[in-house]
């Protein structure tokens, strides 16, 4: 690397700068405030770990997304965070070790090895709250509902919220008892909602065999009607895919009292995080922006690899998007312009101000310069012997 070049970051890595900073601080804020609100807890967990808890219950998938490194003290393998659910579950599982229900939320960076596609960066800021020790419809309810009132505080008016259950291709996928290569090729298929593929997969399927039921569920997928024209189709499953079809359906009605404006789906082919979700899953979008801005789902496996079984649901969202796709009310830049003299009595009037206010104090180097140029919009000035605070410009 040259002089010229060493300002360079890595690609997908970004610096966020004024005035976003600012932004996506502010509501990371307000958004744990929510969630503090509701009953959840802050936890703060470590940017790296060894790779044994960070991979823990959690697939392949996640292990892709890590950047890997060796700890100079001990000589294992660490990881550099690419999601903050599996932290949430050890701290649960084994730092708070709680009886009965803990709430727990959370807000930082987090490092992906590659972008999820050409348009996302690596270094995501993501905010999220995990549930743990209830396996009650009310526990998944809660965290759905508190997403939502996530993303109202992030000024997200319109959504679009899709419900799944990975127990109903689970189980199908079971049922088929396909090759280790062929259920790949049908999961990436499905993962991608390829219908032809997964014609040519599975047409020589019998009528009304899991095989031939998976062709049917990537058809399905759709508005609230697709949840009936599943039943429909799926009458002949197992009985543990019908009764997810059930809860589908009542977790849907009970969101559509509380949330009656909310635009609802279900998406069948939905399989992001197959690895260690076991239930209920589900993902919310906004209109013109591709990928989710929010998601979760329930994890009961998780607990149970980390040596405590434990059910837990979650969500996670991504600040930096809501950000730029949210419409906050802005905050007015306010702050007092103070002159740089050497003044015990200007000192204490600054000081005071800064409790509530914020006060920007010249430097000798400041000489000349606009107040306005550094965001001020009312200056401190003396005034018969006292410190006052006037507008800029006034006379």
């Amino acid at each position: 690397m040259t002089v010229s070049d060493r300002w360079l970051l890595p690609d997908g890595v970004e610096d966020i700068l004024p005035p976003l900073a600012g932004q996506i601080e502010s509501l990371r804020r307000d958004i744990m405030d929510a969630c503090q609100r509701w009953g959840y807890q802050l936890v703060i967990p470590p940017l790296i770990e060894y790779l044994e808890s960070l991979f823990t219950g959690t697939g392949h998938d996640l292990a892709l997304q890590t950047f890997k490194l060796t700890d100079q003290l001990t000589g294992r393998m660490m990881g550099v965070r690419a999601d903050m659910t599996p932290q949430a579950a050890r701290i649960d599982a084994h730092t708070l070790h709680q009886e009965g229900i803990t709430r727990l939320c959370y807000a930082g960076h987090v490092l992906h090895a590659r972008p999820q596609h050409m348009l996302t960066g690596r270094t995501p800021i993501q905010a999220g709250c995990e549930l743990f020790g209830s396996a009650s419809e009310e526990a998944d309810l809660e965290v759905i509902r508190l997403m939502l009132e996530s993303l109202r505080v992030a000024g997200i008016g319109e959504v679009h919220l899709d419900l799944a259950h990975v127990a109903i291709y689970q189980s199908l996928i079971e049922a088929a008892a396909f090759s280790d290569e062929t259920e790949a090729a049908i999961f990436d298929a499905m993962a991608r909602k390829s219908v032809p593929e997964l014609d040519q997969l599975l047409g020589d399927c019998p009528p009304d065999s899991p095989g031939a039921l998976l062709r049917v569920l990537a058809r399905v997928s759709g508005g609230r009607d697709s949840l009936g024209r599943a039943r429909e189709a799926l009458a002949g499953a197992p009985d543990n895919v019908l009764q997810a079809l059930d809860q589908l359906q009542r977790v849907a009605d009970h969101l559509m009292e509380t949330h009656p404006d909310l635009s609802l789906g279900f998406d069948f082919c939905e399989l992001r995080g197959y690895n260690y979700h076991t239930g209920l899953v589900f993902a919310v979008y906004v209109p013109g922006h591709g990928d989710a801005v929010g998601k979760g789902g329930r994890y009961d496996a998780i607990g149970q690899d980390f040596g405590r079984a434990r059910p837990a649901t979650g969500f996670s969202l991504d600040v930096r998007a809501l950000v730029t796709l949210g419409r906050r009310a802005g905050r007015s830049r306010s702050a007092i312009w103070a002159p740089a003299d050497a003044d015990p009595a200007l000192d204490a009037t600054i000081a005071g101000l800064r409790m509530t206010e914020t006060v920007v104090r010249a430097l000798p180097e400041d000489a000349g310069t606009d107040p306005a140029e550094r965001g001020c919009d009312r200056v401190l000035v003396q005034r018969d012997g006292q410190w006052v605070v006037e507008q800029l410009g006034a006379d």
